[in-house]
């Protein structure tokens, strides 16, 4: 899998593909752990249909760079997005922002 990223100094932005669930949950959780930056942000703006498997591969993604000493956020100004992940509380486990600027100044 490859996808577009964005590097400002110590942190990576890593934009989503338009789908992420069952087919490429596994590849996106590899494609995360695999970067050369251990605080990522996952921009969710380009996604279109988030499954609990996509939910899944970023919470394992999340525990993996943890343990990296990083850090994984969340940026998204798309409703859809920001909505499952409040009804999933995963908004309550990850750190979730606006824009992706404002995710990143926060790992500062």
């Amino acid at each position: 899998m490859k996808l577009p990223t964005e590097i400002f100094g110590e942190v990576i932005v890593v934009h989503t593909p338009e789908e992420l669930g069952g087919d490429t949950s596994l590849e996106f959780e590899k494609f995360l752990t695999n970067l050369d930056r251990f605080n990522v942000v996952i921009d969710l703006d380009g996604t279109e249909s988030l499954e609990s498997a996509g939910l899944e591969a970023i919470l394992n993604a999340h525990e993996a760079l943890r343990e990296l000493q990083g850090d994984l956020k969340i940026s998204s100004s798309n409703a859809s997005n920001r909505k499952i992940l409040e009804i999933t509380r995963l908004e309550q486990q990850l750190e979730v922002y606006e824009s992706v600027l404002e995710a990143v100044r926060s790992f500062v």
